[in-house]
C-alpha cells in the first residue's frame, strides 16, 4: 500500500490542462467475449502514453469494478485529440474494433467527458492520502495560509 501523507495537501500546477474522464460499463456480465477485449485495451493505451512524455499525456488515476473509470490529465485538448486520431497508436484499432464488434448492441457501454481547465481555475485537497489524482501530476504542497480554503485555492475571494 502506498505511503500516506498525513496532512492537508493541495497542488501547484502552472498552465492550462485537460481532464479527460473515460470509462466502460459491463451491461451483460456473461458476455465475456464482448467486454474483456474492451477492458484489456485501456491498459495498453495507458502504458503507451506513459512511455511517451512528448504526447502531452500527464498521467492518470483509475478506479475499478463493473464500471471502471479512468481520470486522465493532458497538457491540451489538441494533444488528446492527436492521440485519439493517431492510426499508429493503440487507441485507433481498439476504437475501430469496438465500433465493428459491439457498436450499439447494448453489451458494453463506453463513455468519456472532456474538460478544459484554465490556469488557476481548479482546486483540490488531499488529507491522509498517498499521491492521488491530480496530486500525482502537479507539485503537492501543504494546504496552509492562502491555500487553506477551497475558495482561496481556486482564486475566488470569500465574502
Amino acid at each position: 500500500m502506498a505511503k500516506t501523507i498525513n496532512e492537508r495537501m493541495t497542488v501547484n500546477f502552472e498552465g492550462d490542462f485537460v481532464v479527460f474522464l473515460i470509462g466502460m460499463r459491463v451491461n451483460h456480465f456473461w458476455k465475456l467475449h464482448k467486454w474483456i477485449p474492451v477492458a484489456k485495451a485501456m491498459p495498453k493505451m495507458l502504458k503507451e502514453l506513459s512511455q511517451n512524455p512528448e504526447s502531452g499525456f500527464l498521467g492518470f488515476q483509475m478506479s475499478g469494478g463493473m464500471a471502471p473509470m479512468i481520470v486522465q490529465y493532458w497538457r491540451s485538448f489538441e494533444a488528446l485529440e492527436a492521440y485519439a486520431k493517431d492510426r499508429t497508436g493503440f487507441h485507433y484499432p481498439a476504437w475501430k474494433e469496438f465500433n465493428t464488434k459491439i457498436k450499439s448492441n447494448g453489451d458494453v457501454g463506453i463513455w468519456h467527458e472532456t474538460f478544459k481547465v484554465k490556469s488557476g481555475e481548479f482546486e483540490c485537497i488531499y488529507n491522509n492520502m498517498p499521491k492521488y489524482g491530480f496530486g500525482k501530476i502537479g507539485e503537492l504542497v501543504p494546504a496552509v495560509g492562502k491555500k487553506e480554503h477551497a475558495a482561496q485555492r481556486i482564486n475566488i475571494k470569500e465574502p
